[in-house]
């Protein structure tokens, strides 16, 4: 297994969070590592993703929603048959008050390949994790 998470205070309700997360059409002007997404977010239906994975490849991902409770969590993932690879992108939220919540980024990847995905992948997919939290909680926080 090949874990990836970030916790970070986000000084913005978790519904404005929440709409920033969900806004894809704006995704190129925040989000350093998905820049752009499509999706309807109704659980299982596609979101397909342009990821910047490499700074200089751009690639499509598509991927299924598995849970959404709005404001709260939500949940995508692929699972490559015979198990060999599996993965889980989960974004929480979690209200500290009215105007404050905690942002949790969450990536899992599991399976025959993921040892392999996790050498050649690795510090790319952790940097990009990390460019997104970040971008998530400027955004929302300027929103505000």
């Amino acid at each position: 297994m090949f874990e990836i998470r970030f916790t970070e205070t986000v000084a913005a309700p978790a519904e404005k969070v929440w709409q920033v997360l969900l806004d894809t059409a704006h995704y190129a002007e925040w989000n350093p590592f998905i820049v752009a997404c499509e999706s309807s977010f109704v659980v299982g239906e596609p979101i397909v993703m342009q990821v910047q994975l490499l700074p200089s490849r751009c690639i499509s991902q598509t991927e299924t929603i598995r849970a959404n409770t709005a404001a709260e969590y939500l949940e995508y993932g692929i699972q490559l048959p015979l198990g060999l690879l599996a993965s889980s992108r989960q974004h929480r939220l979690t209200a500290l008050d009215d105007d404050s919540c905690r942002y949790e980024s969450v990536f899992i990847l599991r399976g025959a390949l993921s040892p392999l995905v996790r050498l050649l992948l690795g510090k790319h997919l952790a940097r990009g994790f990390q460019g997104m939290t970040r971008g998530l909680v400027r955004r929302a926080e300027a929103l505000t």
